[in-house]
């Protein structure tokens, strides 16, 4: 199937083709998504039943991003190279078939290693989905279609939810890992439906004339500009992901401390978390949109760097039911907007690799927060975690600010 070229967008109007792109990397985004939460509902079960401690469970999480950072620069080199649609299928198979082969673990270095794994595909799909929304949509809708497909992720996180509540009680950890099979159905309509841009054939058809070469890390940093807009990039994706899987991997930990919930009944309530950040990515997205990346921005991590207090001073369930919204909405809403950003500033040859590149390595890095979150849980208060968490955001204020080419409300 030939893609039909991008149409004039506004909220309402996408063409068939960039319906099918929505739903494609959204389903991706989603069913990773859901594999990673998984992962969070079943982390309490896992101490019990492995006999690991905090710290070492933490570890799960950090192993599994470092798959992630290396899978994404395999993964967007060959994004860039040979074709964005055939890596994102690729990328499916490889995280659906070791999240499934969770259920034969039983130990925790079986679960190093298959998470390592699922994070080598999980990592690779990122970027080719984002290159694809980018060559897809105009410039002045990305974000909104990037926050769109972003949404997605957290449809998936409801999901992983809905399946702890249900499979937990009644088969254990071992079974829910095996719906981690579900993104191979996605495979099938994607490879029916879509096909390479004409942006990316173009670029294909003139490789030899093009400023860089296809998937060339190196050209990340090609000038001193360039190679502090990346570093700078991967700085405030570290802080993105750090508070993202701190607060997703121990928040049903902290509710079960906090007010007694059940593992169960804490998936269920993570709903409302997750409802927050859906709400929060819409409104990111049309605020970047209309008024830029900067500003949007500075808006969303101040309120980050305030909100995540808000979670300390819950005393009951409709406090924390309210500070989970809270928290998710601006916590967890900038998400979108990084892929927006980068397929704005890197060009075509480089777009899958810059995004892997940047949101691998600063999910490696930042997915870290979760063995240091586990050890501060284990010896301060919740105060001291969520200070912790308030500078982190503080520290990617400053540093996006810093970032030029930001500085346009085009961009």
């Amino acid at each position: 199937m030939q893609q039909t070229g991008m149409s004039p967008l506004n909220a309402h109007h996408f063409s068939a083709y960039q319906k099918k792109v929505i739903a494609s990397t959204a389903a991706g985004f989603g069913l990773e998504n859901m594999d990673v939460m998984f992962l969070s509902f079943t982390l309490s079960s896992m101490i019990v039943d492995l006999h690991i401690s905090g710290a070492a469970a933490g570890l799960i999480s950090s192993i599994t991003n470092l798959g992630m950072l290396i899978g994404g620069l395999f993964f967007g080199i060959l994004a860039d190279k040979y074709g964005r649609v055939k890596v994102f299928t690729y990328t499916i198979w490889i995280f659906a078939i070791a999240t499934a082969l969770m259920f034969f673990a039983k130990n925790v270095y079986w679960v190093y290693a298959l998470r390592f794994l699922a994070g080598i595909g999980a990592g690779g799909e990122y970027g080719s989905g984002m290159a694809i929304i980018a060559e897809s949509f105009p410039k002045r809708a990305i974000a909104k279609v990037t926050s769109l497909s972003a949404i997605g992720g957290q449809i998936g996180a409801i999901l992983a939810a809905i399946l702890a509540a249900v499979i937990l009680p009644m088969f254990g950890w071992h079974t829910l890992y095996v719906f981690g099979l579900l993104p191979v159905i996605l495979i099938f309509f994607i490879r029916r439906h879509l096909s390479e841009s004409k942006v990316f054939t173009d670029m294909q058809a003139k490789q030899t004339s093009t400023e860089y070469r296809p998937g060339s890390i190196t050209a990340l940093f090609a000038t001193p500009a360039q190679a502090w807009q990346t570093i700078a990039l991967m700085i405030m994706v570290m802080v993105q992901i750090a508070g993202y899987f701190g607060l997703m991997n121990w928040l049903p930990s902290i509710m079960q401390k906090r007010i007694g919930l059940t593992a169960a009944s804490s998936s269920l309530w993570m709903i409302a978390t997750i409802i927050g950040m859906s709400l929060g990515m819409l409104t990111f997205g049309a605020i970047m949109d209309k008024f830029g990346a900067r500003r949007a921005y500075t808006i969303f991590l101040i309120a980050s760097a305030l909100a995540v207090f808000v979670l300390t001073m819950a005393s009951n369930k409709v406090e924390l039911l309210l500070a989970q919204m809270l928290v998710g909405f601006f916590a967890n809403g900038m998400y979108g907007g990084y892929g927006a950003i980068m397929g704005h500033l890197y060009p075509t040859e480089i777009r899958a690799t810059a995004n892997n590149t940047i949101m691998n390595f600063g999910r490696a890095v930042g997915g870290f927060s979760s063995v240091l979150i586990g050890f501060l849980m284990d010896r301060y208060s919740l105060v001291i975690v969520m200070g912790f968490l308030s500078v982190l955001y503080l520290i990617s204020l400053s540093v996006m600010l810093t970032i030029p080419k930001l500085k346009s409300k085009t961009v």
